[in-house]
């Protein structure tokens, strides 16, 4: 099993900017794809954010040009570097990823979420 911890939510007024980090834990496994989500207050979760580990990376129109995904394979960590913030940025982020094992075992691993608040 892999176990994901995410870190750097906060609050930023608009046009600020924010880290999150999200770090990976576990035996003998390889992450296939990071993945961001965010939910709002009242709204359906949205992918907005992926990386492969080869380092192909899609953004939705909403974060494209102000959001970055990076990820660090020996760290088995992805980052999204936020800048530009906007109020409508407001919601719960949580990381997302595919994994793998030599065994071989395929998951699904969720971070726990952290909260990120623009305010106007």
């Amino acid at each position: 099993q892999v176990q994901l911890v995410e870190s750097g939510g906060g609050l930023v007024q608009a046009g600020g900017s924010l880290r999150l980090s999200c770090s990976a834990s576990g035996s003998a496994f390889s992450i296939y794809t990071w993945e961001w989500y965010r939910q709002a207050p009242g709204k359906q979760r949205e992918l907005f954010a992926t990386i492969t580990r080869s380092g192909t990376t899609n953004y939705h129109d909403s974060v494209k040009g102000r959001f970055t995904i990076s990820s660090d394979n020996a760290k088995n960590t992805v980052y999204l570097q936020m800048n530009s913030l906007k109020p409508e940025d407001t919601a719960v982020y949580y990381c997302a990823a595919d994994w793998g094992t030599p065994v071989p075992e395929r998951g699904r691993a969720w971070g726990q979420g952290t909260q990120v608040t623009v305010s106007s």
